[in-house]
């Protein structure tokens, strides 16, 4: 039986969830892609590369956020989320980023083999945020928004913090 989650099972699902997707358009292309996130009970947080998604993001901050969970065809909850993107910097980008390694830092049991996520466990002691990478793991940190030193091939790119802020959300389950 599919059935309506109230705001509790809502911000349980959002709350529990590493990976979410958001959807964004802007001059007729539209683009899904999956992101980590932290949520706060009325916004979500995220880290990207200056790329795809934020240039959409900026022409047209009207975004769309799903988060899932999917045991069985039987057993499944979704959460859609409507809000407006936001891109932060100084203390709220630095917050940000607190919160999100802070969220992040439990599930990495050793460096990513992929270095240009920006967050290695312990490369950012919890409260002390003073740089960041949006790119490249390396000892030492850019302020956000300033450009990183690119992977061999990539041309250098900065780092994005921003926020969703959410207005409107759904959600449904299913259980036997």
């Amino acid at each position: 039986m599919i059935a309506e989650m109230n705001d509790q099972q809502i911000d349980d699902l959002l709350t529990e969830a590493i990976v979410g997707r958001i959807g964004c358009a802007a001059g007729g292309e539209t683009y899904v892609v999956p992101v980590t996130y932290a949520y706060d009970g009325e916004s979500l947080y995220g880290h990207s590369a200056d790329g795809k998604k934020v240039r959409l993001m900026r022409q047209n901050p009207a975004v769309c956020f799903e988060v899932d969970q999917f045991d069985d065809l039987s057993h499944w909850r979704s959460v859609i989320a409507w809000g407006q993107f936001e891109e932060l910097s100084g203390a709220e980008a630095e917050a940000a980023m607190e919160r999100l390694v802070a969220r992040l830092r439990p599930l990495m049991a050793q460096a990513s083999t992929r270095p240009d996520h920006g967050i290695v466990p312990g490369s950012v002691p919890a409260g002390s945020v003073q740089r960041i990478s949006g790119r490249e793991s390396s000892a030492e940190r850019p302020k956000p928004h300033a450009p990183t030193t690119g992977q061999a091939g990539h041309a250098p790119q900065s780092a994005v913090l921003y926020r969703i802020r959410l207005t409107s959300k759904t959600g449904r389950y299913e259980k036997p």
